[in-house]
């Protein structure tokens, strides 16, 4: 691998005073170290800042920038993306976690494949331990992923060499698949590299409400998509049967 090659880790952190050291240190254990952890924090109120300075103190590769009012995952993302000097875009929230090879694995797979956009399979933990492995599909083009977002976003890189820097649409949901689709209009397939290299934390704790959810799905094919009604209405019913079977995995 070329020292050019440098990934820029874009990481969004809100109130994530009980987590984001799990996940900045799974970064930091990467045997592919030529990267830049860039953490944008959405106006925490509690200590997430001061533990994130705390590595900024031993590592250089950790860069902090804040808001002055909480904006939403998307916006944080994008101002990362917007200091990232890496050839590569990684994605890692601040409640998730990386197998120690990730990056380098991963970096691998592109570099051989001249893939512009990978992901992974990925496992899913709570407070009690491991759950389910998601596997998703070995390809993805944008008329597949319209239904069904089979990118997990800890497990995403794309690569600016060929499609230069890339953002999330600013919305509150999906941004992740909004910046997927972007890329798919770009590049004919995403490709998975078939294999665990990272953990999804699934709150337990947290009530999620289904008819919210597809509310926001629904706004995003129209308003973000642009699908036109009968498009949006088909893509949606699909989407809702392939998630609602997820839920069981």
């Amino acid at each position: 691998m070329a020292s050019s090659d440098i990934i820029s880790i874009i990481m969004p952190s809100f109130n994530s005073e009980a987590v984001i050291a799990e996940s900045i240190n799974s970064v930091l254990i990467q045997t592919y170290s030529d990267f830049e952890l860039i953490i944008t924090d959405d106006n925490s109120t509690d200590n997430t800042i001061a533990i994130i300075r705390q590595y900024q103190g031993s590592d250089r590769r950790i860069k902090l920038f804040t808001l002055g009012e909480n904006l939403g995952a998307g916006n944080a993302r994008n101002n990362s993306i917007k200091h990232a000097k890496g050839r590569f875009i990684a994605f890692l929230d601040a409640d998730d976690i990386w197998l120690p090879t990730k990056l380098e694995k991963q970096i691998k797979f592109m570099l051989d494949n001249r893939y512009t956009l990978t992901y992974s399979a990925y496992q899913k933990f709570d407070r009690d331990g491991d759950l389910g492995i998601i596997n998703p599909p070995l390809e993805v083009s944008y008329n597949q992923l319209l239904y069904s977002n089979v990118i997990g976003c800890l497990t995403a890189i794309y690569d600016t060499k060929y499609i230069g820097k890339q953002y999330m649409p600013l919305i509150r949901k999906r941004q992740d698949m909004g910046l997927w689709l972007t890329i798919l209009k770009m590049v004919p397939k995403a490709y998975c590299l078939n294999e665990v290299l990272a953990k999804y934390r699934v709150d337990s704790g947290m009530t999620q409400d289904k008819l919210l959810v597809l509310k926001y799905q629904w706004q995003f094919y129209r308003e973000v998509v642009g699908l036109n009604v009968f498009k949006a209405f088909k893509v949606f019913i699909i989407y809702a049967i392939k998630g609602y079977l997820k839920s069981f995995k």
